[in-house]
């Protein structure tokens, strides 16, 4: 008898190390997914939020665009903003602008020495910040001071008529709004005018807001894809080419009425 008893009291430890060995690997495999899997999970979670979000601001890009070059008075586009917050900071919030001179005189007219007003997006975790401003998409992280343009917007130089066109877009709205989750951009197209000028020189100077600075992605595109030259490093005046004779200067107020 005692030597059963013995070999049950043997069967019941092996049995009892053989359940503590596994509950503790099936913790250290818990643990490991908990302490590396999940922050990566969450980091790619945050990356394709970056990735639609930037999608998505092209598209409201697309619509600004309608509304200003093709006349359509109205857009509304739904959309999902995950991972952050979409907001508009009317251009009375903002201190970024355009300034332009002609022959040496600042025009003192709005929008040309007005704020512009921007769409902004930025994420939760990342500190990632997409924008709309003056009809181009550019990224930034926040609290750094690099950006890049990720859609141009429609300036351009014509070589043979020797005329620029500069398109200046003023997003505006009467409330401060802001969406997370699903909602509906509803924007639509203000005050707009065009003006033209046949004295030169003209250079075309950026104001940026040193707290969302874009300055970057404005002189590589303006430098870089137009050719215009900047006056010294760092001014962020911009010089047009020598021989243009004339600046053709299209004004729109794009109002968001709801996010």
């Amino acid at each position: 008898m005692r030597r059963g008893s013995s070999s049950y009291d043997s069967a019941g430890v092996s049995e009892a190390i053989g359940f503590v060995l596994i509950f503790t690997i099936v913790m250290m495999g818990i643990g490991l997914v908990t302490l590396y899997g999940y922050p990566m999970l969450l980091r790619q979670q945050a990356s394709a939020d970056q990735r639609i979000m930037e999608k998505n601001m092209i598209v409201l890009q697309n619509d600004i665009k309608s509304i200003c070059y093709k006349s359509v008075p109205y857009k509304e586009t739904s959309l999902k903003v995950g991972g952050g917050s979409l907001a508009v900071f009317s251009s009375d919030m903002t201190p970024q602008a355009f300034n332009v001179t002609i022959n040496g005189v600042l025009l003192d007219t709005f929008p040309l020495v007005g704020n512009l007003g921007e769409l902004r997006y930025r994420s939760n975790s990342e500190g990632m910040v997409v924008t709309i401003e003056s009809g181009a998409v550019i990224f930034r992280q926040y609290g750094q001071s690099g950006s890049t343009m990720l859609a141009e917007p429609r300036w351009f130089y014509d070589t043979p008529t020797h005329t620029a066109v500069i398109y200046m877009i003023n997003i505006t709205s009467e409330e401060m709004l802001s969406e997370s989750g699903v909602g509906n951009v509803q924007m639509e197209l203000g005050n707009t005018s065009y003006r033209s000028f046949s004295d030169p020189p003209f250079t075309v100077g950026y104001v940026p807001d040193p707290e969302n600075d874009y300055s970057t992605a404005w002189r590589d595109y303006i430098v870089n894809t137009l050719g215009w030259d900047e006056t010294f490093a760092g001014s962020n005046i911009y010089q047009l080419p020598a021989d243009a004779q004339t600046l053709v200067i299209k004004e729109y107020d794009v109002m968001i009425r709801s996010l």
